[in-house]
């Protein structure tokens, strides 16, 4: 079970954040202040924090900077009343993953827990599931359960892209810096041909997944349920 530390000075929001996330099936803890997470951390780390910015004793800025010098690998979440993009982005550039401004929809928080959680687990596991098929990082190999094949690497690296975010759009700029890195000299007809082998490669298997062109902005992975 994932547990979730909340950090909040409002009461209130605790308990009801709390509820919310309990019912979704966290095992979830509370602190009010920065101070008082830090030791909640230390005697039982918690898999992903979300914490408030303006809090009294230690505010969510120095939390949040202390909590990355514990763990440069755990998940954070901010929440602050503050819409301006300079506290975004200060809030980014100490280590914080995502970033809610209140109010918010209860459900959004769930749903934003539940992306970064998945996102952590693919960094950390190396592998994610496409359809009926697994795609393994360390190994570079695409296996069925009966068979296991290597792709050319830039054709597995973008496939394990698009897989890792089903359903997102990536333009193709994107995906150049994604899988190609900043300094990639050709140009965008590179992330075409790419696609065009992929769906060659896979054109039995649309059952399990597709890969699905919107028009002037980019590529999607849809992928079917499968169990």
């Amino acid at each position: 079970m994932t547990s979730v530390l909340v950090v909040e000075d409002d009461s209130h929001l605790l308990e009801m954040i709390s509820i919310l996330l309990r019912h979704e099936g966290y095992r979830v803890r509370g602190a009010i202040n920065g101070k008082e997470a830090l030791a909640e951390m230390e005697s039982s780390p918690a898999d992903l924090v979300v914490l408030d910015v303006m809090m009294p004793v230690m505010d969510g800025w120095d939390l949040c900077r202390e909590l990355r010098l514990m763990n440069s690998e755990l998940p954070i979440i901010m929440i602050t009343a503050k819409h301006e993009t300079s506290q975004k982005v200060k809030g980014f550039g100490l280590g914080a993953d995502d970033y809610l401004v209140k109010p918010f929809d209860p459900q959004e928080l769930v749903v934003r827990i539940k992306a970064v959680m998945r996102r952590y687990r693919i960094t950390a596991e190396k592998m994610v599931k496409l359809g009926g098929f697994k795609l393994d990082r360390l190994r570079g190999t695409v296996s069925d359960g009966n068979a296991s094949w290597n792709l050319p690497l830039k054709e597995f690296e973008l496939l394990y892209q698009l897989a890792s975010y089903p359903g997102q759009i990536f333009m193709r700029d994107q995906i150049i810096e994604a899988v190609w890195g900043f300094d990639h000299e050709g140009d965008e007809r590179t992330v075409d041909v790419h696609i065009k082998r992929l769906r060659e490669r896979f054109a039995d298997y649309t059952h399990h997944f597709r890969i699905v062109t919107v028009r002037g902005l980019g590529y999607r992975l849809e992928m079917e349920n499968y169990d």
